[in-house]
């Protein structure tokens, strides 16, 4: 998605050789009108699937899944890093170590929002070792629901998220593929090396 590419060279700040910081447009201060043509992007990619519910993991998957949630005319569903009064029964939940954070986290959902009829998209904003995008396959399965596909705003192909996924024969559709950032620069797949300021 070049829209998507181009924020990402204009904004994004290389803080390592494994992170990128892109919290002017997605993890802290959002671009709404960004994560509208992601979320019409999504909706584009998942067309045939037939989803019935998306489902992503607080905080920063929110805003694009909630964008293709409103282009699909799905609910979306998000998992909870921190138990609240309100989210204590009937609960699917995973285990998720962030790399970024170094922090292990249980996240859950509530069982009467993912049934067993419904086609789950998965939508989330990285995708590194796929510790995320694992729990929340882990907790549809719980649910006996359908992993249609899972949609990443921003993969980090040097890392084996990706793969890990494909190989349990799950579908992946990555917006923005980074293929290196060696160097304060982000190499996209199949493109040039750009360099960030």
């Amino acid at each position: 998605m070049k829209l998507l590419e181009s924020k990402i060279c204009l904004e994004g700040k290389v803080l390592s050789e494994n992170v990128l910081k892109v919290d002017s447009f997605l993890n802290h201060q959002i671009d709404p009108a960004l994560m509208n043509e992601i979320g019409k992007e999504f909706a584009a990619r998942f067309s045939d699937e037939g989803i019935t519910k998306i489902v992503t993991i607080e905080s920063s998957g929110i805003a694009p899944a909630v964008m293709a949630g409103l282009h699909m005319n799905v609910p979306v569903v998000f998992a909870r890093k921190r138990k609240s009064l309100t989210l204590i029964d009937d609960l699917l939940s995973a285990t998720v170590h962030s790399f970024t954070k170094n922090e292990t986290n249980e996240v859950s959902i509530s069982k009467k929002y993912v049934c067993e009829n419904d086609q789950v998209l998965i939508i989330d904003d990285f995708l590194a070792n796929g510790q995320a995008a694992l729990a929340l396959v882990e907790m549809v399965e719980k649910a006996n629901a359908k992993v249609a596909g899972i949609g990443i705003v921003i993969e980090k192909s040097f890392q084996d998220g990706a793969k890990k996924l494909k190989e349990l024969g799950l579908r992946v559709e990555s917006l923005a593929r980074i293929a290196s950032l060696s160097n304060g620069e982000v190499q996209f797949i199949n493109e040039t090396v750009k360099e960030l300021v």
